[in-house]
């Protein structure tokens, strides 16, 4: 997340856009599972750059290059919704993020933890982890996990739920995506 942002701002083509998908909220007493998802280090390989025609890899592979892994792991799970955690909808938009996963995945987003009225300014104080949170405080899903490469300052109450990915291997690494499955089948 943090690296994303550095780079856009390192190339200063970036512009913040309204965020223009559904509703963040979740049915309150629905029985949901939500995965939270980052692309950068999970999806493909954390060097990602933003440049004027948009998102743009400078590592070896190509853009979500392991979702196949995901829309597979994710297929004995038809009610498991997506959260989109990822920087890319603060600086591209929701409807634009959403846009670029394959329509497996793009089907089961239902919001994003960033939304067009936070303060921006506050919003690069927070982890990744208290983001998540500040979302879970306005919905009460019956179970959640966050794919993510970061950590940092992740709450030791909820770091079960996290499973960390490599930056440079995402779930594209086979314990990740091992570890990954055996969390959401313990979720059933």
């Amino acid at each position: 997340m943090r690296a994303f942002e550095t780079r856009l701002v390192e190339a200063k083509v970036w512009t913040a856009q309204e965020h223009s998908g559904p509703s963040e909220k979740v049915r309150k007493g629905a029985r949901e599972m939500i995965l939270f998802l980052d692309f950068d280090g999970v999806l493909h390989p954390d060097a990602v750059y933003l440049e004027k025609r948009g998102p743009v890899l400078r590592a070896p592979g190509e853009l979500f290059m392991w979702a196949g892994l995901l829309e597979d792991a994710l297929a004995p799970h038809p009610d498991l919704k997506i959260v989109l955690s990822t920087s890319w909808v603060r600086f591209r938009s929701f409807s634009r993020t959403r846009k670029a996963l394959p329509s497996r995945l793009q089907s089961r987003v239902i919001g994003a933890t960033w939304h067009s009225r936070t303060d921006p300014v506050e919003w690069r104080e927070l982890s990744r982890y208290q983001q998540i949170r500040r979302y879970l405080s306005r919905t009460s899903p019956t179970e959640w996990l966050a794919l993510d490469d970061d950590d940092e300052a992740w709450g030791e109450n909820d770091r079960y739920r996290l499973i960390l990915t490599d930056p440079s291997q995402g779930i594209g690494k086979q314990d990740t995506l091992t570890d990954f499955r055996e969390k959401l089948a313990s979720c059933k």
